[in-house]
């Protein structure tokens, strides 16, 4: 661990080329955290599938490059799929728990995401899979700095994911629906918008994100059928941090959680990575209960 620390203090762009690195996957971190915070915000659910939605995901995209399929193109392929596999997972389970305790909710999709995971192994056993989008890397500083470029495309993508999303809660007519379910879901039945179809369509979105983000996670990673409870670790944190509403502070929050998780890699070796995950998110859930009893004795 030392030999690693003094190896970032003595080579600046080392650290530079492990800071980035992390960045541009923390972009795929924000592309889930998106639908976790549309999924909190509007339906009131913790929803712990989200990781087992991103494998699967994955796992449509590396099935669609042995029919031929290029990865760019099983992207939207993906996003697609999961959109339909989110509408039936909110007809068949989801809306059976929602306006119910929350707990309810987390013991719902806790089984789902137990369900999906062994069914993943059924079909595609317990091998690491990867996809390679053979779309190269960039190099700068004398080769000390190597960026992939499917994790820049994962950047940008997340970058627009946000910026449309944005713009799709505030100018389309199912948006501006989503977002009045969200501030007072009895209101808006009463208004006459159909609460019950805007939570299958904030569903099916959420799924959507979810799936591209598994799909850039095949390419710039890999993906095997137990790696979503990190994924859903990671989403969970970001909206956390971010709060729900913020499509900003996801981004934000995502970056900086895929750099500091990279930098611990590095640091510590990548075994006690998905340790630091759980450790910060330990962290962050303390953080959050001392501010919260502050302003409660503040209002007090």
């Amino acid at each position: 661990m030392l030999d690693n620390l003094s190896l970032l203090v003595e080579f600046p762009a080392v650290t530079l080329d492990v800071v980035l690195n992390g960045l541009l996957i923390g972009a795929i971190f924000a592309l889930a955290a998106y639908g976790m915070a549309l999924v909190w915000g509007v339906l009131n659910i913790v929803n712990v599938v989200q990781g087992e939605l991103v494998v699967l995901g994955g796992y449509i995209t590396f099935v669609a490059v042995q029919y031929g399929v290029h990865p760019l193109f099983g992207l939207p392929l993906s996003a697609g799929v999961m959109f339909c596999i989110g509408w039936l997972i909110y007809r068949g389970v989801i809306f059976r728990v929602v306006d119910r305790d929350i707990f309810i909710s987390i013991l719902a999709t806790f089984g789902l995401s137990i369900l999906i995971q062994q069914l993943a192994n059924l079909v595609f056993g317990s091998d690491v899979r990867s996809v390679d989008a053979a779309l190269g890397s960039i190099h700068f500083l004398d080769g000390m700095v190597t960026l992939a470029n499917v994790k820049l495309l994962a950047f940008l993508l997340a970058i627009g994911a946000g910026a449309a999303l944005w713009l799709f809660l505030r100018k389309a007519r199912l948006g501006q629906a989503i977002r009045a379910t969200a501030q007072n879901p009895r209101a808006a039945r009463i208004l006459g918008i159909d609460t019950d179809r805007v939570f299958a369509a904030t569903y099916g979105l959420n799924a959507a994100l979810c799936g591209a983000a598994g799909s850039l996670a095949v390419m710039a990673w890999t993906i095997h059928p137990y790696m979503g409870l990190p994924y859903t670790i990671r989403s969970f944190m970001v909206v956390v941090v971010a709060g729900v509403g913020n499509v900003g502070g996801v981004v934000a929050a995502g970056l900086g959680l895929g750099a500091l998780e990279n930098l611990a890699g590095f640091v510590l070796g990548v075994e006690f990575q998905i340790a630091f995950v759980f450790a910060l998110m330990v962290l962050i859930l303390v953080w959050r209960n001392i501010r919260a009893a502050r302003k409660r004795s503040y209002l007090e």
